[in-house]
Formats: C-alpha cells, sequence, structure tokens
C-alpha cells in the first residue's frame, strides 16, 4: 500500500478500494455464475457458531465428556457441509435483465431481474438488491426453471444512465455463511425531463405556407367545426355532449389543424432556465399527444423533429429532450 493511500482516513480508503473493485467488473448483458466469480464469508451467526463449537470442544476436553464430543463435532460437520451448500445454491446460476422502458426523472423505476436455473435442483432463498443497499426480494428458482425479480432504481436528472451494479446473495442452509456475487449489467436507463405540473396553454401553430387558412385558427385542440361522422373518426373526436342531447352523432373538423403546424420551440417556452424549458416542453409533448395533434420539435444545436403524432413522435420528442445538451450523448445513443 503506498504512504498516500495509507494516510487516507478508514472511509474514503474504502470508497477507494470499492471503485477499484467496481472497474474490474465488466459491464455484461447477462452472467453465469461460478467459482470465480461467488465469494463466501462466514456471517456473525457463524463467527458465533464457531465460539460455541470452540467453548463446547474445551469442556468436553476438560470433562471428558463423550456426549459433548459427539455434540461438537457432528454440528462441526453440519456446519463445514452448509459452506458447499451455501456455495452450491449460486454457482451455475444465470442473471438476465431485459432493457428497461424509459420513464420521467424523478419516478421510480423497476428493474426486472431473470434468475435462471439450468440445473435439475431447486435454488432457495436468494437475495436480490442494488449493490450497497438492504433492499432485498427474495425468490426460489424451481429445478431447469426460472424466476424474476423487480429491484427499484429512482434517477433524479434526464439522460441516460447505466444500471447500478446488482448484488445477489443466499444465506441457506444455515446462515452461517453469506455467499454472494455482483453483477455490472449493460443495460442503460433513458430517463426523460419530469413535465411541469401545470403548463401554460400550447403555442399558436404556424400557419403552412399556401394554405389560406384565417390566423384566427387554432391548435390547442378546440376546434371550431363540426362535420357528420364518417366510420373510422377517432373516438376523441365525436362530440359526447351533441350526442347525448339529440342522438346525432358529429365529429370535430380536424381539418382546420392540417393547415397549421404546432411547433415546440425551446426559444418560445419562456424566460426559465434550460431544465425549466425541457419540463415544460415535455409535459406541452403530453398535452399535444392527448389531444391528437401533429406537432413538431425544435431545439438548439439539434435537427428539427418535423410535425407527427403517434407513439413514435411522443418517445422521438421525449428522447431528444432527454439527451439536449449532454456532453456525448446523442438522440441515436438509445436507439
Amino acid at each position: 500500500m503506498s504512504a498516500a493511500a495509507a494516510a487516507l482516513p478508514p472511509w474514503a480508503l474504502r470508497a477507494r478500494l470499492r471503485r477499484w473493485f467496481m472497474q474490474r467488473l465488466p459491464r455484461s448483458d447477462s452472467l453465469l455464475l461460478t467459482q470465480r466469480n461467488v465469494y463466501i464469508l462466514p456471517t456473525r451467526a457463524g463467527l458465533m457458531l464457531a465460539f460455541t463449537l470452540f467453548v463446547l470442544l474445551i469442556a468436553s476436553i476438560n470433562y471428558q465428556l463423550s456426549l459433548g464430543y459427539l455434540l461438537t463435532f457432528l454440528l462441526a460437520g453440519c456446519a463445514t457441509a452448509s459452506i458447499w451448500v451455501a456455495h452450491s445454491t449460486l454457482r451455475g446460476l444465470r442473471l438476465q435483465m431485459p432493457a428497461p422502458q424509459p420513464l420521467f426523472a424523478g419516478a421510480l423505476a423497476a428493474l426486472d431481474v431473470l434468475l435462471i436455473n439450468e440445473r435439475r435442483t431447486p435454488r432457495l432463498a436468494l437475495a436480490v438488491a442494488p449493490y450497497g443497499t438492504q433492499n432485498w426480494s427474495w425468490a426460489d428458482v424451481p429445478p431447469q426453471g426460472r424466476a424474476q425479480v423487480q429491484l427499484g432504481f429512482k434517477a433524479a436528472r434526464r439522460g441516460v444512465h447505466p444500471v447500478p451494479p446488482i448484488t445477489v446473495q443466499t444465506l441457506f442452509p444455515m446462515g452461517a455463511f453469506r455467499v454472494w456475487s455482483i453483477w455490472r449489467p449493460a443495460a442503460q436507463l433513458l430517463v426523460w425531463p419530469a413535465p411541469e405540473r401545470n403548463p401554460p396553454p400550447l403555442p399558436p401553430g404556424e400557419p403552412v405556407a399556401g394554405s389560406g387558412i384565417a390566423a384566427g385558427a387554432r391548435a390547442s385542440g378546440e376546434f371550431d367545426g363540426v362535420r357528420a361522422y364518417r366510420h373510422g373518426d377517432p373516438m376523441r373526436l365525436i362530440v359526447w355532449k351533441k350526442f347525448a342531447r339529440a342522438g346525432e352523432l358529429v365529429s370535430r373538423d380536424a381539418m382546420q389543424m392540417q393547415q397549421r403546424q404546432l411547433w415546440l420551440d425551446f426559444t418560445h417556452a419562456g424566460a426559465l432556465d434550460a431544465e425549466a424549458r425541457l419540463s415544460r416542453l415535455a409535459a406541452w409533448v403530453l398535452a399535444a399527444e392527448a389531444q391528437g395533434l401533429d406537432y413538431g420539435l425544435r431545439l438548439p444545436g439539434t435537427p428539427d423533429i418535423p410535425p407527427d403524432q403517434g407513439a413514435v413522435q411522443r418517445l422521438r420528442c421525449l428522447q431528444a429532450l432527454a439527451l439536449w445538451g449532454l456532453p456525448g450523448q446523442s438522440t441515436q445513443d438509445t436507439q
């Protein structure tokens, strides 16, 4: 150990050793537990058992107790056999993680971890948790079967976040030994900006050149005209109040929206800081999608996203908002 490392306080030295250990673990989509990456150490209960066995052995020697010898060596044999049983409970187990779904900043992500058992013996009392936490999720894996556990992960900021390291352990069968392994999944989590809670109304649409539509046309989804219902009209365009009064099916006229383009522009999102503007734009994306409008997105320094609607457009815009301005990241990173 170098002199500089020896001068560090204990907590800083532990943090440095932990970082060094984590850097040695490569990220992978799946992990097969073998004798090379499964570790075992006695627990406090195991140390207490060893001390108790030592006291029983000394007492049996001093008092020449044959039954004392029998009890001592029987318990010692059971503890020794539990080392092999505990280690084999993890050895040969495979860990996998499906790609996590994107979510908004501040929301709790549910990370699914698959435990795959390819052997003909069950794996009992397995515990999985994010590394450094005690939020254990317990599972038993049947012979030649699989089990799934969920772990919680909360990202406070937008962007692409690597999934935190995961610890899998077992205390089976006696609790005298802790067997564990650490896995660094290669999966990444895309976090969108948290939408503004009470955003202002959507900005007015921009007239399309040559449309001939009056400047008073609105892009808020509140259509001025109605027409007779046509087969295939979306349910959100039907005027249900008129149907309740007169029993006649009519639909809002969406032609007006087709002549104006709704652009969600970063520069027109108000006198806010960059993160607040991104939150407002995220809220506008959700509002425009809920109203069935065609909308585009403009962000400084990135290509414009042309107006469109649907789940693909929503994901494209939210991903652009999540990655905008972050170093080393682009909208192609997670596609």
